[in-house]
């Protein structure tokens, strides 16, 4: 298993996403249910401070401060116990490595860790398996930068990262592996509003609602077995989606023929399946852990550098 510690201490990259909070290893929903008893059928709960918290069962609704509620904490507990569970250990000592969108990191950076490390000792129980964890520190990283991380010598020339999102689109200019501040930015423009989309284009000429869970798969495979008409007019409306991403690209100056196109995240599926580009040209990386694993090697190699 490959893994960052410094000393004894592991080093846990945690990707905050707005549909899914992502691991190293580990995918979960971000959808957080309080409930005052033990669940009944569902296993992925978090127990913590008296309470109960069913995780994993949908996706949370945008909030632009991710510390506004509680949410976040509890999936995070369950992340770090998800990665204890891989290499089994109930007891550790941790770093976290976690992120934000690109132009929202300077401004939430404290205040985000200050959320993340509201306990330094945490003592919680996930599906049914107590955990005792200290925290021994706190870094937070900037998205779609941060999933390149281990590779920035392979982007030679001028390249456009996309890193699509659920509820978030970063755009980023990497040249000869360099960014510049003034070349990044942060849109609500999610794959949440594809799904929007959908949902809105098959109602208007049916007048019917799909499953959310249909739209899921499609999102995440680019293919579907729903009858017609609602299978073209998912395509239809995903078209129209990724379109958009393209021409809010081109606002940005991006240029075909000049640069190469690099897309991630949730949305990468999708954009591959309908989009129109140049094949030779446009790269896409269907990992969505890459953002974690990166979070993970930034804070590795801070924290040695700080050791020396």
């Amino acid at each position: 298993m490959q893994e960052y510690k410094i000393n004894e201490t592991i080093i846990i990259g945690i990707d905050h996403g707005y549909g899914n909070i992502k691991t190293r290893h580990t995918v979960t929903r971000t959808d957080v249910k309080k409930q005052d008893g033990k669940p009944v059928f569902s296993k992925n709960y978090v127990e913590y401070n008296g309470a109960f918290y069913i995780v994993g069962e949908g996706h949370k609704s945008f909030i632009p401060d991710k510390q506004d509620d509680m949410d976040y904490y509890i999936l995070t507990l369950a992340a770090i116990a998800k990665e204890l569970r891989q290499r089994e250990l109930t007891n550790a000592r941790i770093f976290l490595a976690a992120g934000l969108p690109l132009k929202w990191v300077q401004s939430q950076r404290e205040s985000f860790r200050d959320y993340l490390m509201r306990d330094r000792h945490i003592q919680f129980r996930f599906a049914d398996v107590e955990y005792d964890v200290y925290i021994e520190g706190c870094e937070v990283f900037p998205q779609c930068y941060s999933a390149v991380a281990e590779n920035l010598r392979e982007y030679t020339g001028i390249n456009l990262l996309v890193d699509v999102g659920n509820g978030t689109m970063n755009v980023l200019y990497l040249n000869n592996g360099k960014v510049a501040e003034s070349r990044a930015w942060t849109e609500k423009f999610g794959v949440f509003q594809c799904a929007q989309r959908i949902r809105n284009k098959i109602m208007d000429k049916t007048g019917e609602m799909v499953p959310d869970d249909v739209i899921d798969d499609y999102l995440k495979t680019g293919a579907t077995d729903i009858a017609e008409p609602y299978a073209s007019l998912m395509k239809t409306a995903a078209t129209e989606y990724v379109d958009e991403i393209f021409r809010r690209i081109r606002q940005y100056e991006f240029n075909d023929k000049m640069m190469k196109l690099y897309f991630m995240g949730g949305g990468a599926k999708i954009v591959r399946a309908v989009g129109t580009y140049d094949e030779d040209r446009t790269f896409f990386d269907h990992d969505i852990c890459s953002t974690a694993k990166g979070y993970e090697y930034f804070c590795y190699m801070k924290l040695r550098h700080n050791n020396k």
